[in-house]
């Protein structure tokens, strides 16, 4: 007959058996994305599904954006422990609103915004947008940055009207004929192709022009660098190693995304993940790196393309030490 245990043999078993259950515990985190959920986020969700996130000790739960300037003040407010932002919106509201977020890695290395409009619609060039009416969502950095493009491009902005609506129907607002044209990022392009099929697509890059900057990156509050740096590198880690698989089999991300989102068809997801590719890699460069040099290039052209209330220097935009 086995002896039997002691109570303090029982409770020292028993803290055993609860301190792993315990330590395993992950941090639940929310990140908000720049705006909606669509194929372009693909590589976050295959972090999410591999377990990547688990294994840096993070749940992550994955918020909708209504636009950049929407993630950085959801940041900004602790709504959102992380977000995913445009960097010139970042500049703005730095310089206009004293807002304490930053970047700690950058996900977009070339300018992803751009206008499309339908093949039919007369619009050819960026001067064709004189006299047109694009829509785009309340919080997109499309408009703001339309100052420089437009400057770049030899277009009268004057002579061009930005109206708000929804992100979610800016695809129906294109292929219906209701808008002349819409902002919308380069690697939207699936997405707004499948809506205006059997139609072709004229697209108008912002980069078309010389134009260079950042697009996208992963920010935070200052006082979440301060506190947890240890959560943002290991966000950052597994995201990146999403970001590879993703570009590695852009058909398994496109996959993965639809099983998250059924309204997201795989192969739009597919061709989305391809051009966050063709907009985050730079041969030479690290993966998410940030490059002060960019950063300065991305502040010149928001102070060309809007009112910017104080100076903002490079080390005001962004922390390193995060892309290991």
């Amino acid at each position: 007959m086995k002896p039997r245990l002691t109570r303090f043999a029982a409770l020292a078993s028993l803290a055993a058996l609860l301190l792993p259950s315990l330590a395993a515990q992950a941090e639940e985190v929310n990140f908000i994305t720049d705006f909606g959920f669509n194929g372009r986020h693909a590589y976050f969700y295959v972090a999410l599904e591999k377990g990547y996130y688990k294994a840096e000790g993070l749940d992550v739960k994955i918020l909708r954006g209504q636009g950049s300037a929407d993630a950085i003040k959801k940041v900004a407010a602790g709504t959102a422990e992380i977000g995913f932002a445009d960097a010139g919106s970042l500049v703005l509201a730095r310089a206009n609103d004293a807002i304490p977020v930053k970047l700690v890695s950058i996900v977009y290395a070339s300018p992803p915004h751009a206008i499309f409009a339908l093949a039919d619609s007369g619009i050819k060039t960026a001067k064709d947008l004189e006299g047109r009416t694009i829509a785009d969502s309340a919080f997109s950095a499309m408009p703001v940055i339309f100052n420089a493009y437009a400057q770049a491009s030899g277009v009268d902005r004057t002579k061009v009207k930005w109206i708000s609506a929804e992100s979610s129907s800016l695809p129906s607002l294109l292929s219906t004929g209701r808008v002349d044209a819409i902002g919308q990022f380069t690697v939207g392009e699936p997405l707004l192709a499948a809506a205006a099929a059997p139609k072709g697509l004229v697209r108008l890059a912002y980069k078309d022009p010389g134009l260079d900057y950042y697009g996208n990156g992963i920010v935070a509050a200052e006082q979440t660098i301060r506190n947890k740096p240890d959560m943002l590198k290991g966000f950052v880690r597994a995201t990146l190693k999403g970001m590879r698989d993703a570009f590695a089999d852009p058909t398994e991300a496109g996959t993965i995304l639809n099983r998250f989102h059924k309204q997201i068809s795989p192969e739009v997801a597919k061709g989305e993940t391809e051009l966050v590719r063709e907009l985050a890699v730079v041969p030479g460069q690290q993966l998410g790196l940030i490059d002060p040099a960019r950063i300065k290039s991305t502040i010149d052209i928001m102070s060309r393309s809007y009112p910017l209330k104080e100076k903002v220097e490079a080390q005001d935009m962004y922390v390193p030490g995060f892309v290991n």
